[in-house]
């Protein structure tokens, strides 16, 4: 698809694992010009393939797979394996350069498998867990907080026509983010939010009061909120915010989300991508 063009995108979208108000995403996506194919997991995942995903533009990742949250509470959450056959589809695809755009709780998706983090460039954890050889705290949470985005500093295509900074009322991580030397910004948290404002994701899942969890000193805070790099040859944007339908609504989000689509279905994302790849040493 050439870069600019304004086409309807017919895009694979990969839903469930965390509740979200299905009517309302469904109808931002159609009103930024996708035309959205929405299957659950675990159905979507045996479609993740080259051969399955061939007729669309690009995939888009609202999903939160490989957890299981009705093991006994002190287990909460069980961290389940891809399948295998999961496995080589989405590496396949990262080889063929299928165009992704991953948003908010899709961070938190196959925990057990450490290539998909790294395809999309961090992790939230539920409990915690090694982590590029380190043990590393549960992530952390904030809802329905105001706070001010603020654009990166560059020209990429995907903040085209986007205010320098807009106001969100969205959910807020604190979550592992990897240095990636094929990542590039493009949205930061510009309103300060104390670290000790977030709630222990292991605590909300395993119902703990604060005399009964252990002691939680989150990751270190970062303001990124949104990123684009190469995950194998295949151009990749995460976007954190996206939780809840007032943000589905705020037309700033939604160019957001509409240039990320097109960007990483056009050739110049797919250039992108491959040029950030060999420069890296990762192709």
């Amino acid at each position: 698809m050439a870069q600019g063009s304004r086409k309807r995108l017919e895009v694979f979208v990969v839903v469930k694992g965390h509740p979200f108000a299905r009517d309302p995403f469904e109808a931002m996506l159609r009103a930024i010009g996708v035309e959205p194919t929405m299957v659950d997991q675990p159905a979507a995942a045996m479609l993740l393939n080259p051969d399955a995903m061939h007729r669309f533009d690009a995939i888009l990742f609202y999903d939160m797979p490989g957890l299981d949250f009705r093991v006994p509470a002190a287990e909460l959450p069980a961290l389940i394996d891809p399948d295998p056959a999961f496995k080589a589809g989405f590496l396949a695809l990262l080889a063929a350069g299928k165009g992704m755009v991953a948003l908010h709780h899709a961070i938190a998706g196959w925990p057990a498998w450490p290539i998909y983090a790294e395809a999309l460039g961090g992790l939230f954890l539920y409990k915690p867990q090694l982590v590029r050889g380190r043990l590393r705290p549960e992530s952390g949470y904030i809802g329905n907080v105001r706070y001010t985005a603020r654009l990166a500093d560059n020209r990429h295509p995907i903040l085209q026509d986007m205010p320098g900074r807009f106001d969100l009322v969205d959910e807020l991580y604190l979550n592992e983010l990897f240095d990636d030397p094929t990542l590039m910004p493009l949205l930061y948290r510009e309103t300060p939010i104390p670290s000790d404002c977030f709630h222990s994701a292991m605590r909300a899942v395993r119902h703990l009061a604060e005399d009964d969890a252990p002691p939680w000193v989150p990751s270190a805070q970062s303001p990124l909120l949104g990123w684009a790099k190469a995950a194998g040859t295949s151009p990749l944007v995460y976007l954190q915010p996206g939780d809840n339908p007032q943000t589905y609504a705020n037309p700033h989000y939604r160019r957001l989300v509409g240039n990320a689509l097109r960007w990483v279905a056009s050739d110049g994302g797919s250039r992108w991508a491959r040029q950030r790849s060999i420069a890296a040493g990762q192709s």
